[in-house]
């Protein structure tokens, strides 16, 4: 079961890195391919995936209060401990703390639950995919703008801003059309069904290959303690915390695994990306690299354990 899902995994993310590092394939290219993932092949699995289902499949309470708080507190334990120990200020403490509480759901979480549990795995992920761009991304955007702020926009302002940024998203999109057609009862016609589901296919193999194609330059080069702290809150304190919390709400032996395994996913490239705006990337790469390698450990050892909770 291990190899079955590991293999082809680490065998796309490293043609994805030899394609890139030999060149087969313009650096370029793997940034398209990465937005063709995130605007075109995943949001079309999730609509696809949701508009199937029935409203008593999508919605469970108990998962997504559980992700959402742990991931909150995650979230503000990165932060303290980046302003408290670290001395960061308020954009950077915001920033730092994204890549503390928030996981590569969108690339390496989507490809590897869709070799575990196929197109059931649209409900965790678009539950997970919630909390963490409605959530955890809004938060951050109006944490690091209000450290930047010296006049002009109102707090309000920045927040109404940062939503209309976040709701323009094609994965939040896909997510709210999926929840619309499942509350109103709409079944998608059977050609729109075949071309979202011939495009959501491509979005596991995409996303790794992306994955690896993002590993060129990629040099840590000043690992330090606020890296390993980030590292260790991200895939060790992060997936300990949403399974306690999981478990506390009588959640399903399934329930626990995924929300676990997702919790120990590397720190996203979207904290590489946002870093980078708010000029913090020097902060923040050496975490992003340390998390994707001790990330895929832990996530490999998690996997170890699949046929306990998975039936």
């Amino acid at each position: 079961m291990l190899l079955n899902i590991l293999f082809p995994i680490c065998a796309v993310v490293g043609l994805g890195y030899i394609a890139a590092r030999m060149q087969f394939i313009n650096p370029s290219l793997i940034t398209a391919m990465s937005q063709f993932v995130m605007k075109i092949s995943l949001p079309a699995f999730l609509l696809q995936a949701l508009a199937s289902k029935n409203l008593t499949d999508i919605w469970s309470p108990e998962y997504f209060i559980a992700y959402a708080g742990g991931s909150l507190l995650l979230y503000a334990l990165s932060f303290w401990g980046c302003a408290s120990l670290f001395k960061t200020n308020l954009t950077e403490s915001a920033v730092l703390a994204m890549g503390g509480s928030m996981s590569n759901t969108g690339f390496i979480g989507t490809a590897i639950l869709t070799l575990l549990i196929g197109s059931h795995s649209a409900i965790y992920l678009s539950l997970t995919l919630i909390v963490e761009n409605l959530i955890i991304v809004t938060l951050m955007m109006v944490l690091a703008e209000r450290g930047l702020q010296t006049g002009g926009n109102t707090q309000s302002q920045i927040l109404r801003e940062t939503l209309q940024r976040i709701f323009k998203n094609p994965v939040i999109l896909s997510i709210i059309l999926g929840i619309l057609c499942i509350l109103l009862n709409i079944k998608l016609p059977e050609l729109l069904a075949q071309t979202l589901k011939m495009l959501g296919q491509t979005a596991s193999p995409l996303a790794l290959f992306v994955i690896g194609g993002s590993l060129i330059g990629m040099k840590v080069k000043s690992m330090n303690s606020l890296s390993w702290l980030l590292t260790i809150l991200k895939v060790m304190v992060m997936p300990t915390v949403i399974f306690g919390l999981l478990w506390a709400f009588g959640a399903s032996q399934e329930m626990l695994f995924i929300g676990t395994l997702l919790a120990a996913l590397p720190m996203p490239i979207a904290f590489g990306i946002f870093a980078q705006h708010y000029g913090v990337q020097e902060k923040a790469l050496p975490p992003l690299v340390l998390s994707t390698l001790l990330g895929f450990m832990v996530v490999a050892l998690l996997l170890t354990q699949s046929h306990v909770y998975l039936n």
